[in-house]
C-alpha cells in the first residue's frame, strides 16, 4: 500500500495532476451523489465506508499518530528496507 506522499496527488494542484496523467482537466465525484447513486442501485446498503475519501472512519477509532504509522510501515521505501533485512546472502567454500 502507497504512503500517502507517493500518490500522484500528494502535494499537487488538479492541474499538475491532469498533467502528470496525461488529462485535459479532472472532474471529481461528489461524495454525497456517489452514495446516493449506489444506494439506488442497491437500496439495503445502510451504511457506506467512505473513510478512503473523507477520513471518517465507521470503528471510530484511528487518530492521525496511526494513520501515520501504517503510512511509515507500508510505504514503498520502508518495504524496499525490509527486502534488505531479509536478503540472503550467499557464502561458497572456494578452499
Amino acid at each position: 500500500m502507497p504512503a500517502a506522499k507517493e500518490l500522484i496527488g500528494h502535494n499537487r494542484t488538479d492541474k499538475e495532476i491532469a498533467e502528470a496523467i496525461g488529462a485535459d482537466w479532472l472532474i471529481y465525484q461528489d461524495l454525497d451523489d456517489l452514495i446516493e447513486a449506489v444506494k439506488k442501485k442497491v437500496p439495503a446498503i445502510k451504511q457506506f465506508d467512505t473513510s478512503v475519501f473523507n477520513g471518517e472512519y465507521v470503528t471510530g477509532d484511528i487518530s492521525k499518530e496511526y494513520l501515520a504509522r501504517i503510512e511509515a510501515s507500508r510505504s514503498d521505501d520502508a518495504r524496499k528496507d525490509k527486502v534488505k533485512d531479509n536478503e540472503v546472502v550467499e557464502i561458497y567454500n572456494t578452499a
